[in-house]
């Protein structure tokens, strides 16, 4: 549900709407706009009675809000939202792309890409410090240690790190070292670690399930935002289907359904999207044709010897190329690469 304030409405007339939505055990979310105040309502709303905040005073309309999401909606949030991640702004007018290693493999690796990633304009390096792997066999991350890393490369270089969270017992040390913490595939629907994410303070970038639908996809989203987190990017990476020409299907469909539906950024990537490395690259200008907000995309100085996913990730040359490219796509778009 959706109070919309009238025109003249003062701050004691809308803190009075907001008490008195709080007083019926619901949460009450204040949203200024340029001409006026609409407060979205989130829990039970079913038993509220429309009459008993219509009759308050500044009150314009109540409109119910049809998404089973509401805070996610731009019913709620007609205004698309920009994400602020370091030096890095996602939203509309700008391609922001975030961009390293799948895995934090060692110190050093990990400093040359940042210092690589910056002398390109790339403000935001990607790198797992917690991987989750199908194969229990597999290379698990370097855990603690890899986060320590990542916070020297910060600090050492300036470079933004998006890492992801994989159990509730990490979120406080990926907090102190991410810009950006990552909920990866597997955990889109793990509930207890969304709401614990939803109170840590720092933006997130949350993955599409293998399966999920965009309305499970968006009410992911929506317990970070009920937790009181209003920075949520979505990052499409591809859906499990019976093709096996690529890892996954890469679902650019879904960009502009995003769009109509919800006010926040969504972000493609392109290298889980595929699983190799020679599709890397059409399908991240695909993106940005698509109308995408940003790339997260795998980039290693010798995929070849990377620990983890080395089949989809592009080398500095081939990342230099794309970017080429992505400049020259994005200047008729009217768009610019952040």
């Amino acid at each position: 549900m959706l109070v919309v304030m009238q025109h003249q409405a003062t701050t004691e007339q809308v803190e009075q709407v907001v008490e008195t939505i709080q007083k019926m055990g619901l949460a009450a979310h204040p949203m200024p706009g340029p001409t006026r105040t609409a407060i979205g309502i989130t829990g039970n709303s079913s038993t509220v009675d429309p009459r008993s905040l219509e009759v308050l005073p500044g009150v314009r309309e109540l409109i119910r809000v049809t998404q089973p999401y509401k805070l996610a909606s731009r019913e709620m949030h007609p205004d698309d939202s920009i994400i602020k991640a370091r030096k890095a702004n996602i939203g509309p007018g700008t391609f922001t792309i975030i961009a390293g290693p799948c895995s934090v493999e060692s110190e050093e690796n990990i400093l040359q890409v940042a210092d690589y990633l910056m002398s390109r304009g790339v403000h935001l390096l990607r790198a797992g410090a917690f991987k989750p792997r199908t194969s229990p066999y597999s290379f698990q991350g370097m855990e603690h240690e890899g986060l320590d890393i990542l916070a020297r490369a910060r600090e050492k270089t300036g470079i933004g790190i998006v890492t992801e969270v994989m159990d509730t017992e990490q979120v406080q040390a990926v907090a102190q070292v991410a810009d950006m913490m990552q909920i990866g595939t597997r955990n889109m629907q793990n509930f207890s670690l969304l709401k614990k994410v939803g109170v840590c303070g720092r933006p997130v970038l949350l993955k599409r399930g293998m399966s999920a639908t965009l309305d499970e996809w968006l009410m992911a989203a929506e317990y970070l935002l009920a937790g009181g987190n209003p920075d949520v990017v979505l990052c499409e990476r591809g859906v499990r289907t019976f093709t096996d020409h690529t890892r996954n299907t890469l679902d650019l469909s879904v960009v502009p359904p995003v769009k109509e539906n919800s006010h926040l950024p969504i972000m493609i990537d392109p290298s889980h999207g595929t699983g190799r490395r020679k599709y890397v690259s059409a399908m991240a200008l695909a993106g940005l044709a698509a109308g995408a907000d940003g790339l997260m995309i795998e980039v290693h100085p010798d995929p070849g010897n990377a620990m983890s996913d080395g089949a989809q990730t592009l080398d500095f040359q081939e990342f230099d190329q794309l970017l080429n490219a992505l400049k020259e796509l994005a200047i008729p778009l009217g768009r610019t690469l952040a």
